[in-house]
């Protein structure tokens, strides 16, 4: 049988994580046209609404019936607007590891938003589905995902060289490839002690009805 994660919400002071939905559509899809995601992910550029609904259609239901990930929404707690998703891949069951990447919408950078939605996902996974180890990577010149993992309590475990692809866009909005290294970081419960009161205080994890 395959293990699979549950459909969840979890909420923080400010944000509520939950499964991604149809109404997501047009800020997810003006959201993955930021130059910042183009630059440091593998998101086709441009990203269309019909990319993001296939995205949450089709890609994430598939990804987590599969047991390889997850993807989330997260949404402002007072406004419900979509300011970003955290993503689970690569996850490995046997050894309850898994892979966590986030991306913010460039309106709502610069409020920790990032280090809010990870923190409140990596105790989910340590307390609740009782995950042994998190990984991030991050490409070596992206300092604003280097500080969301330093600040989440993560370890640098090293650097894959030459391992990441990174895109620069040219005058005339065509991408170029561009290749540099990957910085490794690892997140284990114990890197989370002390920070449990912080969630428990804000709401914790609740159920999520059937998703797609």
């Amino acid at each position: 049988m395959v293990s699979t994660f549950p459909n969840i919400s979890i909420s923080t002071e400010r944000l509520v994580l939950r499964p991604l939905d149809e109404d997501d559509v047009p800020a997810l899809a003006e959201m993955m046209n930021d130059e910042q995601v183009g630059a440091w992910t593998h998101v086709p550029q441009p990203f269309t609404e019909d990319g993001a609904r296939t995205w949450i259609t089709e890609y994430a239901p598939a990804e987590r019936e599969a047991g390889r990930g997850l993807d989330l929404a997260v949404t402002e707690f007072l406004t419900q607007r979509l300011v970003g998703v955290v993503q689970l891949a690569k996850t490995n069951w046997h050894v309850r590891a898994t892979e966590l990447s986030y991306i913010v919408a460039p309106w709502a950078r610069g409020e920790g938003y990032a280090s809010e939605a990870a923190l409140a996902t990596a105790q989910w996974l340590f307390s609740d589905q009782k995950f042994e180890r998190i990984e991030l990577r991050t490409a070596a010149d992206n300092t604003a995902s280097q500080q969301v993992a330093q600040k989440i309590g993560c370890i640098s475990e090293g650097v894959l060289r030459n391992a990441c692809i990174a895109h620069v866009r040219a005058e005339d909005g065509t991408w170029t490839d561009v290749r540099t290294d990957f910085i490794v970081w690892s997140l284990l419960p114990e890197d989370l002690d002390g920070a449990g009161e912080q969630l428990a205080d804000s709401g914790g994890f609740t159920s999520f009805g059937e998703w797609n």
